[in-house]
């Protein structure tokens, strides 16, 4: 059984081309009905602020594994010098059930939101023709780095500048240096939000504050999901999710929009349906879309097959004994 740390990881570096392309496999297998996903359990005591999810799945299709991931969140940690977020994920085997590789996946995880961010705002590129773009960043945690690279990464040349906005003014050196030039540090939310082609919310917000009406024709990537005010609903057109079943509770922007505006599972689009479906191909280059993700096992588990594959052609990590 292999045994990846995050050194080993951070060794395999990150081709977002590639994690993309595994999750839209991903997705497509969501559509044959090729996999297993319970709902995710929360273990909370003590601290009710703090959480800690399994998140079991089976992925068929080309990454056919089942496996588990064991992911802490401990808000507080930021103030102890320790990562809110740490998690640990199993791979078994999907015949035979036998552990394959257990995964130290906090910098997985990170790599898996910004990948399937980064899904949607590949068929958002498609559709917006315009040259240049701008994007806004509102949280700057080990999230929001990962954003920051994989939005710049796919803009290459269109991206025009990022304007970067969290409550704890960031570190500049966490800006690579091939960026600087095109990230603003700015001092309110406001800032990052109001001009930009593509908005990512990246915080551990409780309560929500964006309140003001975005740019026409945004993509407003909700990804820390507690950001939005309810009344937001009538700017965005189209509302995707992930999965509605997930995502719709743990006081999420949708769960509050569903009991307090009306916000149902038929008036969303799911991955499925812009991915597979192409339900987005008559959005008005105008209109708002805004994208809702809980985070589903099954791209943790995908995720993970990927590094678990591409660490054993490259000889890395460490072969534990029976």
């Amino acid at each position: 059984m292999y045994y990846l740390s995050k050194s080993d990881l951070l060794h395999l570096g990150i081709n977002w081309e590639e994690v993309i392309e595994k999750i839209r496999e991903t997705v497509h297998t969501l559509k044959d009905g090729d996999f297993a996903q319970p709902i995710k359990p929360y273990l909370r005591y003590r601290d009710v602020t703090n959480r800690i999810i399994a998140m079991p799945a089976f992925v068929g299709g080309k990454v056919s594994f089942s496996g588990i991931k064991w992911i802490a969140s401990f808000p507080d940690n930021i103030r102890k010098n320790i990562p809110r977020a740490n998690s640990v994920t199993i791979l078994n085997d999907a015949d035979t059930g036998v552990p394959a590789c257990i995964i130290n996946t906090s910098h997985v995880s990170a790599v898996r939101t910004a990948a399937v961010t980064g899904l949607v705002v590949k068929e958002y590129l498609q559709r917006n023709r315009q040259g240049k773009l701008t994007v806004g960043i509102i949280g700057f945690g080990p999230i929001g780095q990962q954003h920051l690279d994989m939005i710049s990464t796919l803009l290459g040349d269109r991206l025009d500048h990022v304007n970067i906005y969290d409550l704890n003014q960031p570190d500049p050196s966490l800006v690579p240096a091939s960026l600087k030039d095109k990230v603003n540090i700015v001092h309110t939310w406001e800032e990052a939000f109001e001009h930009a082609d593509i908005l990512m919310t990246c915080t551990v917000s409780k309560k929500p504050y964006i309140n003001k009406a975005p740019k026409k024709g945004s993509l407003q990537l909700n990804v820390s999901l507690r950001d939005y005010v309810p009344e937001f609903i009538n700017y965005a057109k189209y509302i995707v999710v992930d999965d509605w079943e997930e995502v719709c509770r743990e006081n999420t922007d949708i769960e509050v929009m569903h009991k307090t505006q009306g916000l149902t599972k038929e008036s969303t689009l799911s991955l499925v349906d812009i991915i597979c479906e192409d339900k987005l191909q008559n959005a008005g280059m105008e209109e708002v879309v805004m994208f809702n993700p809980m985070g589903m096992a099954v791209f943790d588990i995908a995720t993970a097959v990927y590094f678990y594959e591409k660490a054993k052609v490259a000889n890395v990590g460490t072969v534990l004994a029976d």
